[in-house]
């Protein structure tokens, strides 16, 4: 069956969000299973237990569904909240849960196979590539940027670049162990070796922009 969407607007009659959730969950595993191509709505539909018509109320597209998943799936580890600057709270205790949240959303197994993913599919499809680059990457650079933003105004660092300062911050972050899971040629560091590599970070951070 297609994939066009279907008008199935309905004023006034709130969306179920145990369904949506189930649809979210249903996506992330076919996309990382079969690929964002070979993965239809029907399909969807068929793996969270719901009608293509409920899939098609929650998301309009395939594309719209894909950026829902990616998006899903960082913000189970770094929460929108965790770019907030709460008044009275260190910033460098900011920063390193924004960096323990990264940390773990980088090495989690799905967001290593969803890397993989478009490592291998990501040239057959440039738009795709854009999408997933805007859902994940770039929506945390973003937020990164507007934390650094507000925390050079506070004056507790002196950011003048806040942008570059959040693609310096993250790509530290990643590290080699980082790479080694992509490739399958390492493993997970421990909690122990995670947490020093987090410090480690965050504290070579706040020396290079301390005001």
């Amino acid at each position: 069956m297609s994939d066009n969407p279907v008008n199935t607007n309905s004023p006034g009659r709130p969306k179920d969000m145990a369904k949506r959730q189930d649809i979210l969950s249903a996506a992330k595993a076919l996309f990382l299973s079969n690929g964002y191509a070979s993965t239809s709505m029907d399909a969807v539909a068929l793996e969270a237990g719901v009608s293509k018509l409920t899939v098609y109320s929650h998301f309009t597209d395939k594309e719209t569904l894909f950026t829902a998943a990616v998006v899903a799936t960082c913000e189970e580890q770094l929460p929108v909240m965790y770019f907030e600057l709460p008044e009275g709270l260190p910033v460098e205790t900011v920063l390193l849960n924004i960096a323990r949240g990264f940390h773990r959303l980088i090495n989690s197994e799905e967001s290593v196979n969803l890397h993989r993913l478009m490592m291998t599919t990501g040239n057959q499809d440039v738009k795709l590539s854009q999408i997933f680059f805007e859902a994940g990457p770039m929506r945390m650079l973003q937020g990164m940027e507007r934390l650094l933003s507000r925390i050079d105004q506070s004056g507790a660092l002196a950011i003048d670049k806040p942008f570059r300062a959040a693609e310096h911050f993250f790509c530290l972050l990643k590290g080699t162990a980082n790479f080694c899971l992509l490739y399958g040629c390492g493993g997970h560091l421990s909690e122990a070796d995670a947490e020093a590599h987090v410090q480690e970070v965050v504290g070579l951070f706040m020396r290079a922009y301390r005001a």
